[in-house]
């Protein structure tokens, strides 16, 4: 496994993401067919959301050659809509505003364990908490139909 993760000054993280999707996701493609080849994308939606975030990383491949992900892919795109800690407060059980900006972070990022498991165990079986933040459900349809091992 490879993580690659920008700077962490403050905006840079969307910029990071966008400049080197068309790089990553031309290197998952040379390396299909590898087992357990998937490439997973992280980025904040912000004021975007999914829907902009999603076709602004559509546009740059456009821009520079590349193609589109496509539906067979194992490219998955998460976008936590204003930040990622508001997608923890809701695994937390906590009633979240995808608006609201100000959610606590966590001390350590190891932290997030418990909530990554119980965010997949939620994906998994198609059952969100309601009211559940719209990015959080777009997140589990990306990793019901994207990752591999995962019936959709």
């Amino acid at each position: 496994m490879r993580v690659e993760k920008g700077s962490g000054r403050p905006g840079s993280g969307e910029q990071f993401v966008r400049e080197r999707f068309p790089r990553e996701l031309q290197a998952y493609r040379s390396k299909r067919g590898s087992v357990g080849q998937t490439l997973i994308v992280m980025v904040d939606g912000d004021n975007r959301g999914v829907r902009g975030r999603l076709d602004a990383l559509d546009a740059v491949c456009e821009a520079r050659g590349v193609k589109r992900r496509e539906s067979g892919e194992h490219v998955a795109i998460f976008v936590p809509t204003w930040r990622i800690e508001t997608c923890l407060a809701y695994l937390d059980g906590d009633t979240v505003d995808e608006s609201k900006k100000d959610y606590p972070r966590l001390e350590r990022e190891s932290e997030c364990q418990r909530h990554v498991k119980a965010l997949a165990s939620m994906c998994r079986e198609g059952k969100l908490r309601d009211p559940a933040p719209a990015s959080l459900a777009a997140a589990c349809d990306e990793f019901r139909s994207r990752i591999p091992g995962v019936s959709p």
